[in-house]
């Protein structure tokens, strides 16, 4: 099986933090959003390859995976954001049997072992959500399989919301489906739209299931990255053993890197403190520290701080890049 992740996006609403890291790389629980992605992956025994849609900031996602994954990868660049069947296109000389597409926003659960024995033409996974209205949504026939791909429906009868992950059995075909899309500038608010190339498989007769998931995290905004690394925690990513403790108060559930150090403060609930850090006199809840980065005297709460950061000083919640330098003891 060979894999296609799109992630040539700017992560716009996760700035500051994705001015000098692509939003993949966001650290979530201990380590990036795309590497609790691809930990998934090498379980499959099928595994072929990987093939990555890269745009801004690229060079940092082939560095990372190259640096830490054994698997064949594919590296294609993305340079004009058409769209998300656009980016697909990019890896057509690629295709040749079934492939997995995984948006990297969607961090889900679900069992990947059995997609090549299944009889239909593929699936898309879903989870069922109170109020579908702001997702992209599919509707069911009588026989059990989509008949129509919905994008942020006005009504809530259809509450099946696609997470961003796709199978499909024949590769080639999507591929021609998406060929078709372009060919005849079918845009959906000046993008190609997968979901326009998925309805034109339907159209043509393909049968794709709607595979439900218990559990689907988004990691496309401060407040759902924040939401992201509390589930992740709480579902084993968790620990305090770790890291250099000096008169410091640990708060389960956390993450605190063997490198970090951590001083007469007081850690957790729901705190991730990566490589190299140096936390001094702080209290910290439900917040990121990124790597390498310096923190004292502060009180943080639903909080981002960027890799390299250096905050000194008040009682704030804040919300800053890379590199930063924050200084409030004049306050």
């Amino acid at each position: 099986m060979q894999v296609i992740i799109p992630l040539a996006g700017f992560g716009t609403r996760l700035r500051p933090q994705t001015f000098s890291k692509p939003k993949p790389l966001i650290n979530v629980a201990g380590k990036p959003v795309l590497a609790h992605i691809l930990d998934k992956l090498i379980e499959l025994d099928d595994l072929e390859d990987v093939i990555f849609i890269v745009g801004y900031l690229g060079e940092q996602i082939e560095a990372y995976v190259r640096q830490n994954y054994t698997f064949k990868s594919h590296f294609r660049e993305q340079k004009q954001l058409l769209g998300q069947a656009h980016a697909i296109d990019l890896a057509r000389d690629l295709i040749h049997g079934p492939i997995l597409i995984i948006f990297v926003d969607t961090i889900f659960e679900a069992d990947l072992s059995d997609l090549e024995e299944m009889k239909s033409d593929g699936a898309i996974f879903c989870k069922r959500v109170e109020d579908p209205r702001r997702f992209g949504v599919v509707e069911l026939g009588k026989d059990g399989y989509v008949t129509r791909y919905i994008e942020k429906p006005e009504t809530v009868e259809n509450d099946l919301a696609t997470i961003g992950l796709y199978y499909l059995q024949d590769g080639q075909r999507l591929m021609q489906a998406v060929h078709q899309l372009i060919e005849e500038d079918h845009q959906t608010k000046g993008e190609y739209y997968l979901a326009d190339a998925l309805q034109i498989m339907i159209d043509q007769g393909a049968k794709l299931e709607a595979r439900t998931v218990k559990v689907w995290q988004d990691c496309g905004k401060p407040e759902t990255v924040l939401a992201t690394n509390r589930y992740l925690l709480d579902n084993g990513a968790g620990n305090v053993q770790e890291g250099h403790l000096n008169g410091a108060l640990v708060i389960p559930p956390v993450y605190v890197a063997p490198t970090a150090v951590i001083e007469r403060s007081v850690i957790g609930p729901y705190v991730t403190i990566a490589d190299g850090c140096h936390v001094q006199d702080t209290v910290i809840s439900d917040s990121i520290i990124d790597s390498e980065a310096t923190v004292k005297g502060l009180v943080l709460k639903n909080s981002l701080i960027g890799r390299a950061a250096r905050l000194c000083g008040s009682n704030k919640t804040v919300n800053v890049g890379d590199s930063s330098v924050v200084d409030w003891a004049d306050d």
